[in-house]
């Protein structure tokens, strides 16, 4: 299948930031005093969803406050791109294939990782949807849906890339028939449960796949 789309996922996915919000968590829960749970909870989603909807110490906060209590705690760093990562966007250019970003993350961290992790411009990709453009983040698939529908393509022609089960949950809501896993976080089994068609260490064997439709 010739893709018509890649709907990316961006931490954990192109750039390898889940150490630097795992750093966050911790500082924020050792800050409240809270014990620190598994933070895999919170790894593809919104933070304001995890604290709404997820047993845990913050159970009766309001789950915006702790989002803005959480975000000076996570460091002040550009995260380290996943190998392949800028290649891939390029590629995918070259080979006319549309490309969107569908993540949990704000705006501001979209461009951050885009020029100072992969060294790009915002425009690298077609569409951006963050945590702002929609009610219900992953494992909802409305993000993955606003994507297809941003870009004008068909979601069950598209590949999303996905590092969480958490996104490939909703990028499989959405009606896309193949996500690929990038083991940057999770074991390749949960991947893979979720509904993964493979999983990867890396993004290296996308650019490879990418090339292959380039003219």
């Amino acid at each position: 299948m010739r893709p018509t789309a890649l709907l990316l996922d961006l931490d954990g996915t192109l750039v390898d930031s889940e150490p630097l919000h795992r750093r966050g968590y911790r500082s924020f829960l050792d800050a409240r005093g809270w014990g620190v749970p598994d933070l895999s909870v919170f790894t593809g989603r919104r933070a304001e969803d995890v604290f709404a909807n997820e047993p845990g110490p913050w159970q009766g906060h309001d789950p915006d406050a702790l989002l803005a209590e959480v975000l000076p705690h996570v460091p002040d760093e550009a995260a380290t791109a996943v190998p392949g990562a800028r290649d891939l966007l390029l590629t995918a250019r070259a080979a006319g294939v549309r490309l969107a970003v569908v993540t949990s993350a704000g705006p501001a961290w979209v461009e951050r990782s885009l020029v100072e992790s992969l060294g790009l411009s915002l425009d690298a990709v077609d569409e951006v949807v963050t945590a702002l453009d929609v009610v219900d983040g992953k494992p909802d698939p409305a993000g993955y849906a606003l994507a297809a529908d941003r870009l004008g393509v068909d979601a069950a022609l598209a590949i999303a890339v996905e590092d969480s089960p958490a996104g490939v949950l909703a990028a499989l809501g959405a009606g896309v028939r193949r996500v690929h896993g990038i083991g940057t976080t999770h074991p390749d089994g949960l991947l893979v449960q979720a509904g993964a068609a493979e999983v990867h260490a890396d993004l290296l064997p996308l650019v490879e796949l990418v090339g292959r439709l380039a003219p």
